[in-house]
């Protein structure tokens, strides 16, 4: 089964993050990363620019809308996420768990993925 991790954090709080504070992070992640990616567990994984960079469609109007900025603001945005394949959700949630004690703050939100199309990137 395929989950996606959600990673959520107040980007203020992270974009404030020294270079080497950054850095230490990334570098406890990539620990577990690379275990994750030895046992075939670990899918892509992508960390998304600052919101000041997004553009959203809003689609309630004809035509849609196109705006600057995040949909909607919340107390902590979307950074990133990974793609898990595990066996279930309770090993989805230790994963959690380990890559939380590596990164300080912040949430993860984890949902089962249905792959509709793989984009030809699987045997």
């Amino acid at each position: 089964m395929f989950y996606a991790l959600l990673c959520y954090h107040q980007e203020d709080v992270v974009c404030a993050w020294t270079k080497e504070e950054d850095d230490a992070v990334m570098r406890k992640l990539a620990v577990v990363q690379e275990r994750l990616a030895r046992e075939g567990k670990l899918g892509p994984v992508a960390r998304l620019l600052p919101t000041t960079a997004a553009t959203t469609l809003r689609k309630d109007q004809d035509p849609p809308l196109v705006l600057d900025g995040p949909f909607a603001e919340t107390k902590e945005q979307l950074l990133g996420f990974y793609l898990l394949d595990c066996a279930d959700l309770e090993e989805a949630l230790g994963i959690a768990r380990e890559l939380g004690a590596a990164n300080p703050g912040g949430s993860y939100e984890i949902r089962p993925v249905g792959i509709f199309h793989d984009g030809g990137a699987r045997p």
